[in-house]
């Protein structure tokens, strides 16, 4: 059997590499990425090759008055910017803040490796399965000691899934994707929005500048730039499933419909976030990605799913109901999250906003995954 995952909104799904704003310069809209074993080559035969090393010892960026040629005539990879004016935000942009993570890639090109996705169903799965009782567990034990156990999500999966081989995830597996072509990514704009209280109960929209602090105008905000592929993409691989050991057992069918439940969630706590803040082409947007789930339940062709960077903390976890008091008692033994559930306001008050046409737009990472038939 084959899967094929269709991009419903930008998507990106990385393998620990940034590019660093030394690897690449910009010229004509384009993140022109240097092939540097061909210009350490090219200059090891002149007498600049030194003063090349120094710069990229030294410099935050490379001087485009002095190396600008290189953009033009040594570039491994030419990936367009989304939206051209993204360039003149990528020029006012302090460099640390213009490292770019990238597409997984192997020797063979860009690809989707399969533990992704197998994650990414995991916890839309897990998200069915879970039940109050082992939240209240979690949440107990955390409380007497004083801490979160170690490793605390291995319960709370066996207790959903299952132990060892009676685990129901091990009825599918996905390999890695066939790879796909350079000209399906381009470099999109992100931004972080938040949620500042307005009274009664009510919100308003503010903007992430890094470092930490809050700021009302879209533009004084820090972009964050990211290679990802457009919507539309799609990445075709190999899908196994086994049967259910008993006829009691879930089957793959039943799977995704946890998967699609979990999804519907999500984009509910999405389009109460894009209400709040007033962004109204997200909503739009978000509305759009419900149409498309209730689509994909209707004829019960795969699922809708987050997945990759970006996507959010909501799509990591499987439990999405954080006003619920055991999930706000787990999160405030860990430190990064204790003083923003202290704060009494939503959780999480952010998100990474992706643009489209220079405009706040949409959520990354949605996909439709769908399982096309036998080899």
């Amino acid at each position: 059997m084959k899967y094929r995952l269709t991009c419903l909104t930008p998507t990106l799904v990385g393998d620990g590499q940034r590019l660093a704003p030394i690897d690449y310069m910009v010229w004509k809209d384009h993140v022109n990425v240097l092939d540097q074993r061909r210009i350490f080559r090219l200059l090891a035969k002149g007498p600049r090759l030194d003063s090349y090393l120094s710069q990229l010892k030294k410099a935050e960026k490379l001087d485009f008055a002095s190396w600008g040629g290189f953009a033009q005539n040594y570039a491994g990879r030419r990936i367009p910017f989304e939206h051209a004016s993204s360039a003149q935000h990528w020029e006012k942009t302090r460099a640390e803040n213009l490292f770019i993570p990238t597409f997984s890639t192997g020797p063979s090109g860009p690809y989707l490796p399969g533990t992704a996705i197998k994650g990414a169903l995991r916890t839309g799965v897990v998200h069915g399965k879970l039940t109050p009782k082992l939240m209240n567990d979690l949440a107990a034990r955390a409380a007497s000691e004083g801490r979160l156990p170690r490793n605390p999500g291995r319960a709370v999966e066996e207790g959903a899934l299952g132990v060892g081989g009676a685990d129901a995830m091990r009825l599918i597996s996905a390999s890695d994707s066939k790879t796909v072509l350079d000209s399906v990514f381009k470099i999109f704009l992100l931004r972080a929005s938040t949620l500042e209280p307005r009274g009664s109960g009510k919100f308003e929209l503010a903007w992430k500048q890094v470092p930490g602090r809050n700021v009302k105008r879209l533009e004084d905000s820090t972009p964050v730039f990211a290679e990802m592929a457009v919507p539309g993409t799609a990445f075709e691989g190999d899908w196994r499933e086994k049967a259910p050991r008993s006829n009691r057992g879930m089957d793959v069918a039943a799977m995704l419909g946890l998967v699609n439940a979990y999804a519907d969630q999500l984009l509910q706590l999405q389009k109460q976030y894009a209400e709040w803040t007033g962004l109204g082409v997200l909503k739009t947007n978000l509305e759009q990605l419900e149409s498309k789930l209730g689509e994909v339940r209707q004829t019960g062709k795969g699922c809708v799913l987050p997945l990759g960077w970006s996507a959010g903390f909501l799509s990591k976890v499987a439990s999405l109901d954080t006003q619920d008091e055991a999930s706000r008692q787990i999160l405030r033994q860990v430190g990064f999250y204790a003083r923003a559930i202290q704060s009494g306001l939503p959780f999480p008050k952010t998100r990474k906003i992706v643009f489209l046409a220079n405009q706040p737009a949409t959520i990354a990472g949605f996909v439709h995954l769908e399982i096309v038939g036998a080899n």
